[in-house]
């Protein structure tokens, strides 16, 4: 009897051990609780879901600033779910799962969002044994400083732009994430447009050596930009002309696995709801990580309240950047595309040709807002931010300043719409008005004007009001002042 319970009592007391053993190899993360004393902590928010529409619909009913992340599980299938979180929550146990799906983790870029400019950039290494991959890297990044000066007016360096790196024996791979000052791209499309429009040069050189295979432009998706270039009589003299203005866009063509010629930079991701692998992240099935480079130049500014290596995360997420009076957006149409939107929003020709954004309804009710006192103004563009669920207006022709109680003679508005609060406010280029970081008073916005057109020419006015009072009462929300849609 004593044997058979020392036996049991030995059998329990290595369970016990074998289960100490696992937690010291990999320990038990706290929960994150977010405290009064640490006001910069969110909300908890921790949602999956199977499909990325579904988490960017969640997404949008969240009162917190969320993103949607996608979890790479099977390295075979590729399958991924979608994680709906807060930067701050999902850093909290980023830092600590090492062993699990969270290391192989991606920012979904929304569509339309504005955004840093980014690279994908990789070339197979026993096929290219002489490329110095970080003189290649350095060359690229100063000829992007050098158009963005030229073509947007910004300085930038190398200090300016964070080198990730997951290079193994066989592929040379890294990340470039530009921090420029106070400048971001209008988003990611536009971001496309713009390095198509500087590196066709280089797709023209690859081409011109090539001429018997096809040109890969990208490695995840084919660049519809190659279709648009000259024919081939019209290739050489471009070439000519190119090549004497860009004697060293050379460096920028590698040869693939299979001996085609190609870019370096990858083209191809910058395509909607683009899914860009974090910072200290690996492919599933891969344990290489994405990592400071060693010739990473660029160092975050410290920041109260948080470390080294959070801000070093924060500063490679491609979307987390906040809208502010001096943030200058960049912006690069596609010709064909221009000339398919070179209607302004009120009718009139636009010199940006920009569209519709996402949100019909409010475009309709910014209209409104701006239509008044005999001015017809209209929406000369705009700009969404999904780190804090804003959509931007920047007016033309209507100039009535709410600080300073009348119109201004040169100086546009902006009229800034605030998806989670639902409320609006207006903001001024103004440099008086930006000193003084003017916000006028938020005010509820009612995104269904056209419909009360609608109702009022059916049912008339005092039934559309009667209307209107049961569904505030309903909704615990003020009636819209229905002179404004008169």
């Amino acid at each position: 009897m004593l044997l058979c319970l020392f036996r049991k009592w030995e059998e329990r007391l290595k369970d016990i051990e074998e289960l100490a053993s696992s937690y010291k190899r990999r320990p038990l993360c706290p929960r994150y609780k977010p405290q009064l004393s640490k006001p910069w902590q969110a909300t908890p928010v921790w949602k999956l879901f199977h499909r990325q529409t579904q988490a960017f619909n969640f997404a949008k009913t969240c009162k917190q600033d969320v993103h949607v992340f996608a979890l790479e599980k099977n390295a075979e299938n590729k399958q991924r779910i979608y994680l709906v979180t807060t930067y701050t929550e999902l850093w909290f146990y980023y830092r600590t799962y090492n062993e699990t799906s969270l290391m192989h983790c991606y920012e979904v870029i929304p569509e339309e969002a504005v955004c840093k400019l980014y690279f994908d950039l990789e070339f197979y290494i026993p096929a290219n044994q002489e490329a110095d991959g970080k003189q290649m890297v350095a060359d690229l990044i100063e000829f992007i400083c050098k158009k963005i000066d030229e073509h947007y007016g910004i300085k930038c360096s190398l200090e300016d732009v964070l080198n990730l790196d997951s290079s193994t024996k066989e592929k040379f791979s890294c990340h470039l994430i530009f921090l420029l000052h106070n400048a971001a791209f209008k988003n990611n499309i536009h971001i496309g447009n713009f390095l198509r429009k500087f590196l066709q040069p280089a797709v023209l050189l690859t081409r011109k050596r090539d001429a018997t295979v096809p040109v890969v432009v990208s490695r995840s998706q084919s660049c519809k930009a190659a279709t648009d270039l000259p024919s081939s009589l019209e290739n050489q003299t471009v070439t000519k002309d190119v090549s004497h203005k860009n004697p060293d866009l050379s460096f920028l063509i590698v040869n693939g696995k299979h001996g085609e010629k190609q870019l370096f930079v990858d083209l191809g991701v910058y395509t909607k709801n683009r899914n860009f692998r974090l910072y200290k992240s690996s492919k599933a099935g891969n344990s290489v990580v994405l990592d400071i480079a060693e010739d990473n130049r660029f160092v975050p500014e410290p920041v109260k309240n948080s470390c080294i290596e959070e801000q070093y995360f924060l500063s490679s997420l491609i979307c987390n950047v906040r809208f502010s009076d001096s943030l200058k957006i960049l912006s690069c149409d596609n010709p064909k595309e221009a000339k398919e939107k070179s209607t302004d929003l009120d009718g009139s020709v636009s010199n940006g040709g920009y569209q519709f954004s996402p949100y019909p309804e409010i475009d309709n009710f910014v209209l409104f807002l701006v239509n008044k006192d005999n001015v017809q103004g209209g929406i000369r563009r705009w700009n969404y931010f999904s780190l804090e669920q804003l959509l931007v207006y920047d007016i033309s022709k209507y100039r009535w300043c709410m600080n300073i109680g009348r119109a201004h003679k040169s100086n546009n508005i902006m009229i800034v719409i605030d998806l989670k609060s639902e409320n609006w406010y207006q903001k001024c280029h103004d440099p008086v008005c930006r000193a003084e970081n003017f916000k006028s008073e938020c005010e509820y916005f009612f995104v269904l004007p056209t419909i009360l057109q609608l109702l009022m020419l059916s049912v008339g006015v005092v039934n559309t009001v009667v209307l209107l009072v049961f569904l505030s009462l309903k909704s615990c929300k003020p009636i819209p002042d229905l002179t404004e849609f008169l």
